[in-house]
Formats: structure tokens, C-alpha cells, sequence
């Protein structure tokens, strides 16, 4: 059997104006963002939303399953349940916080349920980010929890083919490395993982794209020329900076 992990290594929280200063960011303004800076792929692939319209702005604890093995994870985790490391990545949630598992696309075993879920919104979790899969579908579904997940099974956690290993440590989600106190943004287009060092960036880049972009949609509305406005073209930025006048808004830094 093996022992619990102690201590869960400590991280730097983002502030509370920065965590809400991207609240009205989505998630493909983020991924551009990040993908003209370097970071060519942000997005998990594997998790989807189960809550069509939901969206979360949160601080990463992780979790990592692997593979099971007898020597490591015996049967009978029950007779201990402080051996069963996906409960303690649920003591250390704090208000806003996300759960991110790597459950390696395992679709057999439900890696939280009811009861597990129950405690992670009573502690003020925002979401839960699992490439794999949760059980207690319909008991789930009424705590109103916002979940990413490749789908549900009837099957505990570590009842088919892999076990917890380890919490807080980095890991891999979706093909995206998520280190904690990571940043997670989710909404109907998927998951993202904003660096921390990045979210100035991705804050100043949303405010100047969000505006000359309310500019285009008008002008691509009637009709006008994708190539001109879509992205502004550099011959467009003095109308585009009348524009901004006449709306009552200063003049844009350059773009």
C-alpha cells in the first residue's frame, strides 16, 4: 500500500482583481493571445463542457493518476481512506479554485462522484477539469458543478485501471502541461491554461483586440471588405480612429 503524500507543495496565488480582470476574456481570445507569444497550443483536447454556457476563471490544484500497479495501490483503499490521494486534492480547494486531473483518458473510472463533489462545492470549488471521466451523473448535475470531462461511467476511481498519485504536483491534461496555481479558463470552446506570467499580457491584448473587433463586426455586417477589416488593415486605422471618436472613446494605442 502506499503512504499519503505529505507535505502538498505550496504555490503563488494570482490576485483577486487579476483573476477577475479575465472574467469577461474567453477562452479563444486567451488561446490567440498565447498562441502569437509562443505558446502554440493552450487547449486541452479531451475535456469538454457538460454545462453548455458555463464558464470559469480559476486557480489550479492538480492531480495525476497513473497506471495501476498492485505494489503501489493495493486493493482495499477503504480500510484507510486517507490513502485515496484524490481526497486530498479536495482539502486544499479554496473560494474560485479548479480541479485539474490527469486521469490519462481513461473513460473507466469515475475519478470523483456524488459525495466528492458534494465537499468540493461546499468549499467553494468553481470547477472540476478531468481528461477522463466522474460518475453520479444525475447527482452531480444538481449541485449545478461546472465540469470539463471526456464523459461519466458508473465505476469508482480506482476500480479499473489507474490510481492518484500524487497532488499539486505539475502534470499533463488535455496534451497541456498545467502547473499549479496556473490560471484555467473554460467555457463552450474548452479549456485553457493561462501561465501566470502571462495574464498581464492576455488582459492588455483582450482590451485592444475586444475594440477594433466591435469596429469590424459592423463594418463585416454590411457587407464591407473581410480584407480591410478582418484583420483592421493598417490603411483602415484612420477610420477606425474616427470611429473610436465618435463612440466616445480615446484614441487607441497602436495596435
Amino acid at each position: 500500500m502506499r503512504t499519503i503524500q505529505t507535505p502538498i507543495p505550496a504555490f503563488k496565488r494570482p490576485s483577486k482583481d487579476m483573476l477577475d480582470a479575465l472574467r469577461d476574456i474567453g477562452t479563444a481570445t486567451v488561446a490567440g493571445s498565447l498562441g502569437h507569444a509562443g505558446f502554440r497550443n493552450p487547449h486541452m483536447l479531451g475535456p469538454v463542457t457538460q454545462n453548455p454556457g458555463a464558464s470559469i476563471v480559476g486557480v489550479a490544484q492538480t492531480l495525476q493518476f497513473l497506471p495501476q500497479r498492485p505494489d503501489l495501490f493495493a486493493e482495499g483503499e477503504y480500510s484507510d481512506p486517507e490513502v485515496q490521494l484524490h481526497r486530498h486534492v479536495l482539502y486544499e480547494i479554496e473560494e474560485g479554485d479548479v480541479v485539474v486531473v490527469d486521469a490519462r483518458g481513461d473513460m473507466s473510472s469515475g475519478v470523483f462522484g456524488d459525495m466528492m463533489s458534494t465537499y468540493f462545492k461546499g468549499r467553494g470549488g468553481a470547477g472540476i477539469v478531468i481528461d477522463g471521466v466522474m460518475r453520479d451523473r444525475p447527482n452531480v448535475e444538481k449541485l449545478g458543478l461546472k465540469t470539463w470531462l471526456r464523459g461519466w461511467t458508473p465505476n469508482y476511481h480506482v476500480q479499473v485501471s489507474i490510481f492518484p498519485n500524487a497532488v499539486n504536483v505539475p502534470i499533463s491534461c488535455g496534451g497541456v502541461t498545467v502547473i499549479p496555481g496556473d490560471i484555467i479558463m473554460a467555457d463552450d470552446d474548452g479549456v485553457v491554461v493561462l501561465p501566470q506570467s502571462m495574464a498581464e499580457k492576455v488582459i492588455e491584448d483582450s482590451k485592444k483586440h475586444a475594440e477594433w473587433e466591435v469596429f469590424s463586426r459592423e463594418k463585416l455586417m454590411v457587407g464591407a471588405d473581410l480584407r480591410r477589416y478582418y484583420p483592421l488593415h493598417p490603411d483602415a486605422e484612420d477610420e477606425y480612429q474616427a470611429w473610436r471618436k465618435a463612440n466616445g472613446l480615446p484614441p487607441s494605442p497602436s495596435r
